[in-house]
């Protein structure tokens, strides 16, 4: 575990001293001024843009919740797309701009140990936001148990074979799993494969998509249909995303009836097929107390202050304050009683879903 540290507001090494004195690429560490925590600078670093909720839930719930909590405090944010060398040019301007705090969910966890390191060099915490940065260089973790979730996940695709008595013989599943850049996609992987690996059930092929790209997944899908055909009884995707790249490829070859196909994310789309009947499951994580905290979390590592984790989790050889947020499967028969309840799509949470072709399908189910 980190000793606690002054939260000050520093440049990058090599960017502050470059533009003050224009010589030097080195400062050591606690050199520039601090700043008054009622408006400090709080850097908010999300990974891509292709999966929705980051721009639509995790940046708005994080803002929201540090304006209520520092009103003077100013967010600076950026989106990686998906791209770890944008992510470090994006730290690397946050730190010379004299962020107090960095909130790192790191697109490439191993490349954004240096980002950690970084900071770690001109005193600036970092919190390491639903994915796990790969670095000691960290203060606080927080996300979901993730191991769970692929537990969850495989769970529920191993029970829907066993009640559609389907998957035997020569039959399988495949295994469409994350970016393999990704710590969460490796614990998802991990987590799914301890309950399909003892199934009996055979895993016919499994592939990591690069980036969570969803063209790459659905081509692969594709030539697995081609490869397999019928044998495929169904479909383990690391997220909704890819869950609805493996659907598609399934409509497009004519697969029909369509396979169970498992997600995660409770992504609007998702949840949008589960009612429909194209998607089997989804795996429900309230993003909105995550954003929260990690808020939380921020605004008193600008004052000092430093709360106790809830758990720790072991990385680089350091034990890092967690907190793991629980999660919760979703088929068709709960979506009212978990994002529905929840507003997870905000006030309007109902008209969202329940849109277009799908107002049938909430109908039937009796969200209205």
């Amino acid at each position: 575990m980190k000793l606690a540290r002054p939260v000050i507001a520093a440049a990058s090494a090599l960017l502050y001293v470059a533009v003050l004195a224009g010589c030097s690429n080195a400062v050591s560490p606690g050199t520039a001024p601090s700043v008054d925590p009622a408006d400090a600078k709080i850097g908010l670093l999300l990974p891509d843009s292709v999966t929705a909720r980051y721009e639509n839930a995790d940046k708005p719930y994080f803002q929201a919740e540090l304006t209520r909590l520092c009103p003077g405090c100013k967010l600076l944010y950026a989106n990686a797309d998906g791209d770890a060398s944008k992510q470090q040019q994006q730290a690397e301007s946050m730190l010379a701009q004299g962020v107090s705090v960095l909130v790192l969910d790191p697109f490439d966890s191993q490349a954004a140990a240096s980002i950690a390191a970084e900071a770690e060099t001109n005193g600036i915490p970092v919190i390491s936001y639903d994915r796990l940065t790969d670095s000691e260089h960290l203060d606080y973790y927080i996300s979901f148990d993730n191991e769970k979730v692929g537990r969850l996940q495989a769970q529920a695709l191993v029970d829907k074979l066993a009640a559609d008595d389907s998957g035997r013989g020569d039959h399988g599943i495949l295994m469409l799993n994350g970016s393999p850049t990704d710590n969460n996609a490796v614990l998802f992987k991990k987590g799914a494969h301890s309950v399909i690996d003892k199934s009996g059930y055979r895993l016919l092929a499994e592939y990591d998509t690069p980036g969570w790209d969803p063209a790459k997944a659905q081509d692969w899908v594709t030539g697995q249909i081609t490869q397999f055909g019928d044998r495929i009884d169904g479909i383990y995707a690391a997220n909704d995303v890819l869950a609805g790249a493996a659907i598609a490829s399934l409509k497009a070859a004519d697969v029909s009836p369509l396979r169970p196909v498992i997600g995660q994310d409770a992504e609007l789309a998702g949840v949008q097929r589960i009612l429909a009947g194209d998607q089997y499951m989804t795996v429900y994580k309230a993003i909105q107390p995550e954003a929260e905290k990690a808020a939380q979390l921020a605004v008193a590592l600008t004052r000092s202050e430093r709360p106790k984790g809830e758990s720790t989790v072991r990385v680089a050889g350091a034990d890092i304050p967690s907190f793991l947020l629980a999660v919760t499967p979703v088929r068709a028969d709960n979506v009212e009683d978990t994002v529905v309840k929840d507003k997870f799509y905000g006030p309007d949470t109902v008209s969202k879903i329940c849109s277009g072709d799908y107002k049938t399908a909430c109908a039937q189910h009796g969200i209205r």
